[in-house]
């Protein structure tokens, strides 16, 4: 399945901030050319997925380990804290992306300032010229007195 199919915290905040449907977002992204903040938005959304797939994931293992029904003895310490370190990261992650995203939404320009173009920007032209060469090979070279 797609990223783009799947759901995420931050879904209803990508929409508010671009007047579309997540599909609608990714189908305009693939079809022509949008602003930079778009793309930078559904790049984050698509790792957000994952991250949070990777949380869910982590979490339904932990509840199937410990589940009421499951027998004492097959209960691990030692598993249970390598889900505690998967879960860490996982939400580490996760939390980065959502932080970077939010941040993105709120500094992108308002949806009526946008330009309707990308925008061009100029090269700079390098202007520098080298220093002429010395007519002389030895012209730089220093000379030393030998005793």
């Amino acid at each position: 399945m797609s990223v783009i199919d799947k759901s995420t915290s931050r879904d209803t905040a990508l929409e508010e901030a671009f007047g579309a449907s997540v599909a609608e977002l990714y189908a305009q992204a693939a079809h022509s050319e949008v602003c930079a903040a778009l793309h930078r938005a559904l790049e984050l959304r698509s790792f957000l997925v994952v991250a949070e797939e990777q949380v869910v994931r982590v979490r339904d293992r932990v509840h199937d380990a410990t589940s009421s029904d499951r027998d004492l003895g097959e209960l691990s310490a030692d598993d249970l804290r390598m889900d505690a370190q998967w879960l860490e990261a996982a939400l580490s992650g996760r939390n980065g992306y959502v932080a970077a995203l939010d941040d993105l939404l709120l500094t992108m320009p308002a949806p009526d300032q946008r330009p309707t173009h990308p925008v061009q920007v100029a090269r700079p032209r390098i202007t520098a010229t080298a220093p002429p060469a010395p007519a002389d090979r030895r012209a730089g070279a220093v000379r030393t007195r030998r005793p």
